[in-house]
């Protein structure tokens, strides 16, 4: 900007107010836009000082939790499954990097061939027609959400997403400049279509649906899903139905809102369901213009997906379901054995039908006596306000070390009562 160190008028144009006058006054300077008026208007700040975006963010508590634990302490904090990938997904990123097929980069969307697999398995698992074009392979369903959230979210506009629940939202929220607005659960800890619609306003861009769910374990059933769809399609804002646990579901059914609307983006990946969390693989699907639109975000920040993730995703979706079965089961003995646990100490916990969480309602300082006890949990609040009162409790881990944990935490909850 080209801005003349006096002006002929009265003030001075060596200071930002006198700048802007002289620009509103129709003094002759080149090269201003609106643009550079805002900045001239902006506080003054150091050249290292942050944006307003990521200042809103902060670590995860989940981490801060971690950090505060001992080394030999169990951890139940961890949202990661302790089974090892398939072998057959294993093995086709290894034959992959083998035949040089690895090497490069792969389309932004991802190889046509994984695409393929994963429209086949939404064909066979959703009942769903999806065009391999309107399918972006992610580095896993953390950079879904935010290709999502980065293509339909405007500064200011509104984001609703269940409290408690999964801390990506609000944060990925702030970082596209939106508001976040979280709405609290049922009893159940499932989210009811009604208070979503109750939330809506002029400013809202779209909402959350994650069943199961992170960090309550609750799956919305097949009439919500249907009433976030219609609720999606009469007030022309977007459903973002997060499915990464899709397929660990020990009570009910998994259904998408996509199989009843179309104004619907799904964000799934092979992490929780082949174990594959280091893989980074997941992907995100909707009608052609949102895909395009996000397809702009991902070129740019991501380019592609990792070639060899793609290809051992590939093989865990076109092979043997059988590891998957397995490990649902080994879940729901250990949702099981928690749950009755819970129950000898007297803590109310709300069942949970899917993914590997608990979330039980503790006494005060219960989370902090177990932790200091030698077991890592995560208090509710960690999730949003509406978690208050509550700890989530992940048993992706051995039966034995739970087994012991639960001992733990039933001596932890004597001590605060």
């Amino acid at each position: 900007m080209n801005v003349p160190e006096r002006t002929t008028k009265s003030y001075t144009a060596d200071c930002k107010l006198g700048k802007i006058f002289a620009i509103l006054n129709g003094e002759l300077f080149r090269n201003v836009t609106v643009g550079s008026i805002i900045a001239l208007a902006a506080p003054d700040r150091d050249m290292t000082d942050f944006s307003h975006r990521v200042e809103q963010v902060s670590i995860s508590g989940i981490r801060e939790v971690f950090e505060a634990a001992g080394e030999d302490a169990i951890n139940l904090g961890l949202g990661q499954p302790d089974f090892p990938t398939p072998e057959h997904a294993r093995q086709g990123a290894i034959d992959a990097i083998q035949a040089g097929k690895a090497d490069g980069y792969t389309s932004n969307k991802g190889t046509e061939s994984l695409r393929e697999a994963i429209s086949e398995k939404h064909a066979r698992d959703n009942n769903l027609d999806v065009d391999p074009e309107d399918i972006i392979a992610t580095s896993g369903g953390s950079e879904a959400l935010h290709l999502v959230m980065e293509a339909h979210v405007d500064a200011g506009e509104e984001v609703i997403f269940p409290d408690p629940g999964f801390v990506s939202y609000d944060a990925l929220t702030h970082l596209a400049g939106g508001t976040p607005k979280p709405v609290p659960l049922r009893d159940d800890l499932t989210l009811d279509p009604a208070t979503v619609e109750d939330a809506i306003t002029d400013d809202t861009a779209l909402f959350v649906v994650n069943s199961p769910a992170n960090p309550t374990g609750a799956v919305q059933s097949p009439e919500d899903m249907r009433e976030f769809a219609r609720i999606a399609d009469e007030h022309d804002v977007l459903c973002l139905s997060d499915e990464v646990y899709e397929h660990i579901v020990f009570e009910g059914e998994h259904r998408s809102p996509a199989e009843f609307g179309e104004n619907v983006v799904v964000v799934d990946a092979c992490s929780k369901t082949y174990s594959m969390t280091g893989w980074r693989l997941g992907w995100v699907t909707g009608a052609t213009d949102r895909v395009e639109r996000m397809l702009r975000v991902h070129q740019y920040a991501q380019a592609c997906a990792s070639a060899p993730a793609q290809y051992a995703a590939e093989a865990a979706l076109t092979g043997s379901q059988e590891p998957v079965d397995e490990m649902v089961a080994a879940f729901e003995e250990r949702r099981d054995l928690v749950l009755d646990g819970f129950e000898e100490m007297g803590l109310e916990c709300p069942t949970p039908n899917g993914a590997f969480y608990a979330m039980p309602k503790v006494p005060d300082g219960w989370v902090d006596e177990v932790i200091d006890r030698g077991v890592v949990v995560v208090p509710g609040d960690a999730f949003g306000e509406h978690g208050q009162g509550y700890a989530r409790i992940s048993y992706a881990t051995g039966m034995e070390e739970l087994k012991e944990a639960i001992e733990i935490m039933d001596a932890a909850t004597q001590a605060v009562r």
